[in-house]
């Protein structure tokens, strides 16, 4: 038998017996939580050949949060020097050439190589998520098979059988697919999914749950119509599966986890968040994505009673936020967040919005905003007084307001630290669309230029 716990808050209570459901050594841990429902916690799941519950509890529990740094505004004034260094490179060469002043693109975009060199990408990461290697050291799994006719035991060749399996990969894909994934896709860590090459779809179904692991990046993917799924057996390592409650329908769900990198996919038309992250979870960038069609884009924290996302560190550069958004582009709650270089086209409430004291640093984005002239407002703090949110430190640096866009800073001015990340300054915001015209999905082919 094995112990059913139930985390609520930051405790862990126990409520019964469960029968073992596999003979491994890996927890079932709880998927991402609902924010709208204050994110009541999901069950976790122990084999009684191997119980590391306890030890499981304890570092989740801990207050050291592994991956965020002491000094978030350092890695922001880094962010700043690549961005200025790659837009002064493309200052001097001729403007008909690939560099376009994004650091990320430009450390690989150029090679008409990219498909022999793969996993240089992950040497092209910046900001929070930097360290991401994803399976950078490990072999290269092609997926040719895009069912998912079984969560629990999942066929060679299937996008699932790759992402549980305990060694680092490489995962690519042998040919254009739609994969409509029947529950949530359980990722294990070290492993990269590359769509670069293909025209690959996560759509009408369940998504990516990355749960308590490290190193892992998304790379290429069209993620969309996401789907509530669970009450159902998944697995999510070779040696364990177990029992899953209801999931949202998030695109990406990133739950305790840490060195996190989504970069390049077109996401839109989930039943709950496009990107959410929660729990502790750090250490994080979302680069040169695309957004549309959405309500609620992006949730950056748990809720705001749980104090282990004050270490939340997460970078938000190149996106393009486009049509049909409504709001949280992202919706911050404690932590650090730096969000630079983006072209903010649609939005119908707001952009960017808080209620917990999360530091926002925001530089060299392009804002424009809605027709609506009680929607102008770049910025909300979310049911919280101005006596109260007046402190939070939210500053605005060479952004650009369009359309009667204005952003509403807070906070104790430029302290030593945040004009040590304003140093250099992101690049001018007039600079934004070439910078993220490649956002999304690219249509890469072998021999050519991405």
């Amino acid at each position: 038998m094995a112990m059913v716990l139930r985390r609520r808050s930051s405790s862990l209570i126990l409520l019964g017996l469960f029968v073992i459901l596999s003979t491994g050594g890996r927890e079932s841990f709880p998927s991402r939580v609902g924010a709208a429902a204050a994110m009541a916690p999901r069950s976790v799941t122990a084999t009684a050949e191997n119980d590391t519950s306890s030890a499981t509890a304890q570092r989740f529990e801990s207050d050291v949060v592994v991956g965020a740094v002491d000094d978030p505004e350092f890695i922001a004034s880094k962010v700043n020097m690549q961005i200025s260094n790659g837009t002064a490179r493309r200052s001097l060469d001729d403007l008909s050439t690939c560099v376009t002043g994004n650091p990320i693109d430009d450390c690989w975009r150029c090679d008409p190589k990219w498909h022999l060199r793969r996993k240089r990408l992950a040497d092209c990461g910046i900001g929070f998520g930097r360290s991401a290697i994803g399976g950078r050291n490990g072999r290269f799994y092609h997926v040719t098979d895009p069912s998912d006719d079984d969560p629990v035991n999942p066929l060679p060749g299937t996008l699932r059988y790759a992402v549980i399996q305990d060694e680092p990969l490489w995962i690519v894909f042998k040919r254009d697919m739609v994969i409509a994934l029947k529950q949530e896709l359980i990722m294990n860590g070290f492993k990269t999914i590359d769509g670069r090459g293909a025209n690959v779809h996560i759509a009408n179904g369940a998504c990516i749950t990355i749960q308590f692991v490290t190193n892992v990046i998304i790379h290429g993917l069209h993620i969309h119509d996401c789907k509530p799924t669970g009450n159902a057996m998944v697995r999510s390592s070779p040696s364990h599966y177990g029992w899953r409650t209801m999931a949202d329908g998030d695109a990406i769900s990133i739950f305790g986890s840490s060195h996190i990198w989504v970069d390049h996919n077109s996401l839109s038309n989930c039943a709950d968040g496009l990107v959410d992250a929660v729990m502790g979870s750090t250490a994080i960038t979302i680069s040169n994505n695309y957004f549309t069609h959405h309500n609620e884009v992006m949730l950056l924290g748990h809720s705001d009673s749980y104090k282990r996302d004050k270490a939340m560190q997460v970078t938000i550069a190149f996106n393009h936020f486009g049509e049909g958004l409504v709001q949280r582009m992202p919706r911050c709650r404690h932590g650090y967040f730096h969000v630079v270089n983006n072209d903010y086209t649609h939005w119908e409430m707001y952009a960017i919005g808080g209620s917990a004291n999360p530091t926002i640093n925001s530089q060299g984005n392009r804002y424009l905003a809605p027709t609506d002239p009680f929607a102008k407002e770049v910025t909300k703090r979310v049911a919280t007084s101005s006596d109260t949110w007046k402190s939070w430190n939210w500053r605005s640096e060479g952004d650009l307001l369009l359309n009667g866009a204005y952003f509403t800073p807070s906070g104790a001015g430029a302290s030593a630290s945040y004009s040590r990340a304003s140093s250099l300054g992101a690049k001018t915001s007039s600079m934004v669309a070439s910078i993220t015209a490649g956002a999304g999905a690219l249509q890469c082919r072998k021999g050519s230029l991405c």
